[in-house]
Parts: structure tokens; C-alpha cells; sequence
């Protein structure tokens, strides 16, 4: 899964990120560079895989990258004066080793911002540097990483500006188990004061909660009222003391299965991140661009946040739900096959077909609308 796309400084929006290849289809790097591209980005991507197809089909030939790999690829684009980023992206990374290598690319791209932005007198002595990070390590309580993993996560999420953990993958960061509303935010609490992770979105979160009221949305996660069930993403920027300001995106969930949405998600959010903090300079917050980490000042409301304008923009929708995939996935009318051919046949029917919707991912209808918590 995920990204390591990156862009030069000065383009309109330029970005940075790591993540795996999947030579078939839509999915991890392949979807995540595409997507920030047709957004008008300049992308460089660093691969931590490289495989055949994705692993959903049950069967893949390639290789994993090594740490020095990645940072030999690293050490080229330095000497050739192609580092100049000012975004980056991260999401699989396969091993602890070769994850504290991507970390170690962010902070010395960190390190080169704080430098240009000293010797420039931008006003903001940390730089504008911004990490991404989506710490792919499992969901639904299984692990796709080694164990050794996750405390290099918790060890490097201090350093990024947004972490995009799904909702198992933020008690382990946490080490909160997320029961409920109360844990959720409370788990969102350590992420901003214990780490000082300045934004936070959850996402995939289906949990109970009260009955809505004007404040909330109408829909409620787990709610299968008219046979419609829904989601949620949490999202928070954290106050100048580290305190949360929580809201909550909830939507319907599709009864169906598709590879890929988490790195477009990922990818989305970088996009949609860097236009809401440039119309938040240009109106209601002027200078927040060259602030540290983009952070709104302590009187900006959850909802009002450019994270959650982000969100909502980046969950919106154009001409239906699912019209990107490329089935319905249940391989269905094939006739008699066998097991193996059946699971290549679900998994290609999962897989997303953004090349033919465009549209859909550059001028998306914001529906679904971020609520206080």
C-alpha cells in the first residue's frame, strides 16, 4: 500500500512520497502518484516494493526493497538536484529498517526546509516542510508488518505534520483500545499531546454513538436504518496547547470490496490538504501557509478547519457511488472455475478504474459534511 511521491517546491502543488509498486492495476504507488498528477502535481515516487500485482490476488512474483536500496535511490536524486520537495507521502513500508530509512529521508527534508527558510527570512524559522504519513501496518486487528514495526511508527510520528491511521492501526499507535466515541478521542488526545502529531484523521471508523442531534450528522456510524450502513472519518488539528479539535465526516458504507482506496485516500488528502490551507491564506486565515505545520489559530472551529474542508472534498462524490470500480466483485456469471482463478477474477473486479473517470477525482460534489463531536 500507500506512497512516496514527491514534487519540486515551486510548482503550484508539489509533493513528496514513498510507498509500493504494484505493476497491475490501481493500487499503492501506481494509484497514489496518478492521482496527485492528474491534481496537477510534479511527482517523484520511491518504490519500498516491487511487485507483480497486489497481494490480494493471492499471488505475486517481485521484491522488497532494502534499506540501502531506498536510500541509495535517495542519495541519486540528492546529487542531481532533485530533492527540492516541500510534500511528501509515505505509506508501506516492508520492515523496521527500511522504515526508519524513510524517516530518515523526511527529516533531512525537514532539516533542508528549516535551512532555506532561515537563510530566505520566510518568517517561519521550522520551514514548510510537510510529512504525510500513513503508517500502513494492519486493520480489523491483524498485522501486515512485523511486530518490530510499530514502535518504529510510535518513534517516528512525532516528526510528521498528518498521520492517516484506520482505526486499529490508532491503538497501536496510541495504545488506546478504541471501544467507543470516548476512547476514539482519547486516543486522538495522546496522538496530538503525547506525540505532538499536529493533524490527525482516523478513518474507517464504525462505532456506536448517540443519537444524532442538530450538531451532528444525521447518519451514525454502524446504522443500519433503511438498510444503510455507515461510516465515519475522525479528523482533528490540534490547539497551540496540543488540544484536540475533533469532527466527524460519517457516510454510506458500499457492500462491496475495492483494492486501492486507501492509498487514493492518502494521495487525496495530501492534494486537498495544500489547496484548503492555500484558500484559508488567501481569505479567512491570511499567512497560514508559512506558519509551522499549518496549523489554525486556537479560535478556528473543528468544522472551519482546512483539514476538515480537506476531508470533506476528498469524500465527495460524482455520478454514484462506485463508479470507478471496475465491478461488482462477487464474480458473479463466470460459470464453473476454479478457486484460484475465482480469486483472480474478484480481485481484478475490485480494482479501481480512475483513468476513465476523471471528472470524478478532479471536480468531486461535497455531500458529506464534517460535524462538530
Amino acid at each position: 500500500m500507500a506512497t512516496f511521491s514527491l514534487s519540486a517546491r515551486h510548482s503550484p502543488t508539489s509533493l513528496s512520497g514513498h510507498a509500493d509498486k504494484q505493476n497491475e492495476r490501481y493500487v499503492g504507488n501506481k494509484i497514489a502518484s496518478f492521482t496527485m498528477q492528474a491534481l496537477g502535481c510534479d511527482v517523484a515516487a520511491l518504490n519500498t516494493v516491487d511487485f507483480s500485482n497486489h497481494t490480494g490476488y493471492g499471488q505475486w512474483t517481485g521484491t522488497r526493497a532494502t534499506p540501502s536500496h531506498i536510500l541509495s535511490l535517495w542519495s541519486g536524486l540528492k546529487q542531481s538536484s532533485l530533492d527540492d520537495f516541500d510534500m511528501m507521502l509515505s505509506g508501506y513500508v516492508p520492515g523496521a529498517a527500511a522504515l526508519e530509512a524513510v524517516g530518515q529521508i523526511a527529516q533531512e527534508l525537514k532539516d533542508k526546509s528549516q535551512v532555506e527558510a532561515k537563510r530566505e527570512g520566510q518568517g517561519n524559522e521550522e520551514g514548510n516542510f510537510f510529512w504525510v504519513l500513513d503508517p500502513v501496518m494492519g486493520d480489523n486487528g491483524n498485522l501486515y508488518v512485523g511486530a518490530e514495526v510499530v514502535p518504529v511508527y510510535r518513534g517516528l510520528v512525532g516528526r510528521a505534520e498528518m498521520v492517516l491511521p484506520n482505526q486499529f492501526e490508532a491503538e497501536l499507535l496510541s495504545e488506546v483500545k478504541i471501544v467507543d466515541m470516548e476512547s476514539l478521542g482519547k486516543a486522538i488526545e495522546v496522538l496530538h499531546e503525547r506525540y505532538g502529531v499536529p493533524h490527525v484523521v482516523i478513518t474507517s471508523v464504525s462505532l456506536p454513538q448517540p443519537p444524532p442531534d442538530d450538531n451532528n450528522s444525521d447518519l451514525v456510524d454502524g446504522d443500519t436504518s433503511q438498510g444503510k450502513k455507515t461510516l465515519s472519518v475522525i479528523g482533528s488539528s490540534m490547539t497551540s496547547f496540543r488540544k484536540p479539535r475533533p469532527f466527524r465526516i460519517s457516510f454510506p458504507a458500499i457492500d462491496c470490496y475495492f483494492s486501492g482506496t486507501g492509498d487514493m485516500f492518502a494521495a487525496l488528502m495530501v492534494v486537498r490538504m495544500r489547496e484548503a490551507v492555500c484558500i484559508a491564506s488567501a481569505t479567512t486565515e491570511p499567512g497560514l501557509e508559512r506558519k509551522k505545520s499549518w496549523l489554525s489559530g486556537d479560535g478556528v472551529e473543528a468544522v472551519e478547519l482546512p483539514l476538515a474542508r480537506a476531508a470533506e472534498k476528498v469524500l465527495g462524490k460524482e455520478g454514484g457511488e462506485g463508479r470507478m470500480g471496475n465491478g461488482d466483485g462477487n464474480g458473479e456469471g463466470v460459470g464453473v472455475v476454479d478457486k484460484k482463478r475465482m480469486q483472480v477474477l474478484k480481485s481484478k473486479a475490485a480494482e479501481l478504474k480512475l483513468v476513465r473517470y476523471l471528472d470524478s477525482l478532479r471536480e468531486p460534489k461535497v455531500v458529506f459534511r464534517a460535524r462538530g463531536m
